[in-house]
């Protein structure tokens, strides 16, 4: 009868992570096989998974076509989602070891503070947001899409959980042996928080990547525009070419797929270890 039991329940783990697969990955098979449909094929009305003729019609078309430079967009979409993790890294490591190690008056209520703005809506920030760009010169360029994303609440919060999870032992092992509190920080609390450093650049990255109401606003020239944005320019009041939209559906999520594909493992350790579960 256990066995039994245990096989049914065997049954139903694989069944249900079937039903997952096919309900995250479908969307995405089906964005690769239109891609490599022709114009005609994917005006039909008739459905088909698979293309009949594959063709790279729609790839030719969105790397070719003047008015759409997506080569220059992946570039630019690459160096704001790099430079604007990097910057996170920077600003959320250091205020979060503040806020999870140092002493200080007002501690609990700046902690709170911090925490606070992630209730915040994004949304209601845009027109300040827009305000202090303007007023810095920053309208149409890069800096736009960099800098104002830099000091997010949640990294704070992300680091601060798996900071206090770090055997504080460790530090005052440093201090008996002279370290300072800025060496402790780079020598030993940097070293051991390699895992949630790498997922809070991955997410910082993906949410630069994918952003596409902010850089809409800020961003006016086709040559300064993120992939997100840009593509979606791809597609006309009057009609609509699916291949070549699903085409750079396709390039878009290239660096996302790769980037977790190699950095797995500290994502999964560095939720596990911060405490946050989802």
């Amino acid at each position: 009868m256990t066995a039994a039991r245990g096989g049914f329940r065997a049954g139903r783990l694989v069944l249900f992570a079937g039903l997952l697969g096919v309900l995250f990955l479908g969307p995405l098979m089906w964005m690769v096989t239109t891609s490599f449909k022709s114009t005609n094929e994917v005006s039909q009305a008739e459905l088909s998974v698979i293309p009949s003729d594959p063709s790279l019609e729609g790839y030719r078309r969105i790397l070719d076509a003047p008015q759409a430079p997506v080569g220059r967009w992946f570039v630019n979409s690459m160096l704001a989602a790099t430079l604007q993790s990097a910057l996170v890294l920077v600003t959320a490591t250091m205020a979060a070891y503040a806020l999870a190690r140092l002493d200080f008056a007002g501690k609990k209520l700046l902690t709170g503070l911090v925490l606070a703005t992630l209730f915040v809506p994004p949304i209601s920030l845009l027109v300040p947001n827009f305000v202090i760009v303007s007023n810095l010169g920053w309208l149409d360029s890069r800096l736009a899409v960099i800098v104002p994303g830099a000091a997010g609440a949640f990294g704070v919060f992300f680091l601060r959980q798996f900071f206090k999870s770090l055997p504080v032992e460790l530090e005052e092992a440093a201090l008996i042996d002279g370290c300072g509190r800025w060496r402790i920080f780079l020598k030993v609390i940097l070293p051991l928080s390699r895992p949630a450093l790498a997922t809070l650049a991955l997410l910082t990255f993906l949410t630069n990547w994918n952003d596409f109401l902010w850089p809409l606003y800020v961003l006016f020239s086709p040559d300064n525009l993120t992939l997100q944005p840009g593509l979606s320019t791809l597609q006309s009041a009057y009609s609509t070419d699916y291949a070549t939209i699903m085409a750079g559906g396709v390039i878009a999520s290239v660096p996302v797929l790769f980037f977790f594909a190699i950095s797995q493992r500290f994502v999964i350790e560095g939720v596990s270890r911060s405490g946050l579960k989802g």
